[in-house]
């Protein structure tokens, strides 16, 4: 349990710092964010995988593919409807809202509305990859997530403070948006403990989300300034880190 609430604190902790450095970086490049962006993306593809979608259907049975197939869509599909309500990232805060100071602070505000709604099913993620009893592999899960919340917790900055935000209230909304990924990873852990029969289906559940965010969010946004190739490949840098990590820790 230390364990896990540790990880929950860290998961949520990433945000908080990169908001923190998003205050001394303020013009940060878009090369670089989409660098980090990307290297993170490849790290939670890594972990997605290794670390949920594969026990999932070692943990399945004789019916695993079919659960694991069905909790990927399930997640995928959960991610698309919040969507519908509640677009993120890309969809809401673009190059021109960052750079001029007539921002709008509505527009601001759902933004970072939206980032809370989203962190809550990847800190769910993190903490169903607990429930596998994997230490090693949830930890591998909680630091893809973790990576990821950095340069999101960076970009939250730039549009609140130009649409007039002081920075004390700018840096409450950012932690706020990382107490949610906590309560997450606790819902995540809890639910799992207390019904290990969903285990199968909560994994492949969790991976689907953040196979969702990877492709319909993290990609399109590092894809969008012209560093596309640079972005690519620090994706793959990413997922290979990941994957070396597993078979040492394995």
């Amino acid at each position: 349990m230390d364990a896990v609430l540790l990880t929950a604190l860290g998961v949520g902790g990433a945000t908080v710092i990169g908001a923190l450095a998003g205050f001394i970086f303020k013009e940060m490049s878009h090369r670089f964010s989409d660098i980090v962006l990307s290297f993170a993306a490849g790290v939670m593809l890594a972990a997605a995988v290794l670390g949920l979608v594969i026990p999932s259907l070692e943990y399945g049975g004789s019916f695993g593919i079919i659960t694991t197939v069905a909790g990927i869509f399930a997640g995928a599909i959960c991610l698309n409807l919040i969507d519908k309500l509640v677009p993120h990232l890309h969809k809401l805060v673009g190059v021109d809202d960052e750079k001029h100071s007539n921002a709008n602070l509505s527009k601001v505000l759902l933004f970072v509305a939206a980032i809370a709604i989203h962190n809550l099913p990847e800190g769910i993620a993190a903490g169903v990859g607990f429930g596998s009893g994997d230490t090693a592999q949830a930890l591998m899960i909680a630091g893809g997530i973790a990576l990821q919340n950095i340069p999101e917790g960076m970009v939250i900055i730039a549009p609140m403070l130009a649409a007039g935000v002081s920075p004390k209230k700018t840096f409450v909304c950012a932690l706020i948006t990382g107490l949610v990924e906590v309560a997450g990873t606790l819902i995540g852990y809890f639910a799992v403990s207390v019904a290990s029969f969903i285990l199968p289906f909560a994994l492949s559940f969790a991976g689907g989300t953040m196979l969702y965010v990877i492709s319909d969010e993290m990609i399109p946004e590092t894809h969008a300034h012209g560093s596309q190739r640079g972005a690519t490949y620090a994706l793959l840098v990413g997922f290979c880190i990941m994957l070396i990590s597993d078979v040492l820790l394995g």
